[in-house]
């Protein structure tokens, strides 16, 4: 993935240092976004939150996650029939940037892509995934392997470990690279407004999905 830095794309952080929605930050870093946000569209009626927002080594807004849906644990615990508990899908909004020099002139800030946003997204799932019979020591190690893979599979789009999927952007349809695992599911696609799309979930069935800017940020935060 030639256009994507993972060191400027601020992952979530993991077990210990996990970004967790109660924590989530106030709404004063999306309004810093020189570009919109997008959440799923009107045709989801259930609770929407804020997570969290990535900046670049010069302080700018790059990214941000809104989430849909229950507020997921790390654990993901599942019910009786072994269905997860919660139903969630966060959208991923990244700003679709050339390689640039930073504002202040020290460096060199790399291009975003399609691949930034499967990465995000990737690893948003991962942050909230933890296999039940995984001892605590253990954890570290399973997810930075995990988080190799999904920069492996977010660097190889047209891999067979991707299908096809169309859904809606802004009432017109987009074509979006979609992939499940044990874990959950996560689509990353492009849209006419200046920003690539990541998504990810559990619970939720992506099929049903569509996407439109979020025309009231600060309601997120109500």
């Amino acid at each position: 993935m030639e256009t994507t830095s993972r060191v400027g794309a601020q992952a979530p952080a993991a077990e210990g240092g996990q970004q967790f929605p109660s924590a989530r930050r106030t709404v004063d870093g999306y309004l810093q976004a020189p570009f919109p946000w997008y959440g799923l569209d009107e045709a989801f009626t259930g609770p929407r939150w804020l997570m969290q927002v990535g900046t670049a080594a010069d302080g700018a807004v790059e990214h941000g996650s809104i989430g849909h849906g229950d507020e997921p644990s790390v654990r993901g615990e599942t019910g009786a029939a072994g269905e997860p508990r919660e139903k969630f899908a966060v959208v991923v909004t990244v700003a679709a940037q050339p390689s640039r020099r930073s504002a202040d002139g020290t460096g060199l800030l790399e291009a975003t892509s399609v691949s930034s946003a499967a990465w995000l997204a990737g690893v948003g799932l991962l942050s909230f995934t933890w296999p039940g019979q995984m001892d605590h020591s253990l954890r570290d190690d399973w997810l930075e392997q995990q988080t190799e893979t999904a920069w492996a599979l977010a660097d190889d789009l047209e891999g067979p470990e991707w299908s096809r999927l169309s859904l809606p952007v802004d009432g017109v349809a987009a074509s979006f690279h979609y992939r499940e695992s044990e874990f959950g599911w996560v689509l990353a696609g492009t849209t006419e407004a200046g920003v690539h799309l990541g998504a990810y979930g559990r619970g939720m069935s992506a099929y049903g999905l569509g996407f439109a800017v979020v025309k009231d940020i600060a309601a997120y935060a109500a």
